[in-house]
């Protein structure tokens, strides 16, 4: 999972990425809330881990900004021990989860490996997207009529529309629309990527998904 940790204690920011990266996570480090933002809106996260009180914005206007920009990355807020209403605001915002200052670093692993098995199930939304409906449920996509997809179709159309106007890597695709132990490749994706072309074609939408072979990828409306 690629995490953003939004934290403007320097030296707990520090612990928090060294421990991350240790059990396997790509980690990103802001120090303040529209950092959090600028960096939500240009990359992919699978969770954004934000602290309320932060310089230039707060955890909590730097929540509310990325949900407003249709941003629904799983988010946990830290918060301070005993600050129930920055809980209930944050709940109330967006956040998925929180965290109370100081937690343990155990813990903090612990959900974010929970986190990442609901993650590897994901796929039963519906999703809207321009002039797309995808339908997890069923693997159906329908715009003017309708389509069915393969499960690797769904998965990757689902990742896209999530991330919408983002450039996406290959690596970043592949991680998360293939099983480790499937071994996928750049040819794979390509595969994918050619077929979802002409089914966005053929039931005549506007939705593009842009890159060459080799990426970055993006879908746009």
């Amino acid at each position: 999972m690629r995490i953003l940790v939004a934290e403007d204690e320097q030296q707990l920011a520090k612990v928090l990425k060294t421990a991350m990266m240790a059990s396997g996570y790509q980690v990103d480090v802001v120090n303040d809330g529209q950092a959090a933002i600028d960096s939500a809106k240009k990359n992919a996260y699978d969770v954004i881990i934000l602290d309320i009180m932060m310089p230039v914005k707060t955890g909590l206007e730097a929540l509310k900004e990325i949900r407003a920009s249709g941003n629904r990355t799983y988010v946990m807020m830290l918060t301070a021990m005993g600050e129930e209403d920055d809980r209930v605001n944050g709940l109330d915002t967006g956040a998925d989860d929180y965290l109370t200052k100081p937690f343990s670093l155990k813990e903090l692993l612990a959900r974010l490996r929970s986190r990442q098995r609901r993650d590897d199930n994901y796929g039963t939304d519906v999703l809207e997207f321009g002039d797309l409906t995808l339908n997890g449920n069923d693997q159906s996509l329908q715009s003017h009529n309708s389509i069915s997809l393969t499960n690797k179709e769904n998965r990757l159309l689902q990742y896209l529309i999530l991330n919408a106007d983002k450039e996406l890597s290959g690596s970043e695709l592949l991680s998360h629309v293939w099983d480790e132990e499937e071994q996928a490749d750049q040819e794979d994706l390509w595969i994918n990527i050619c077929y979802l072309r002409q089914k966005l074609q053929a039931i005549q939408s506007k939705v593009t998904i842009t890159g060459k072979k080799e990426g970055p990828f993006m879908i746009a409306r």
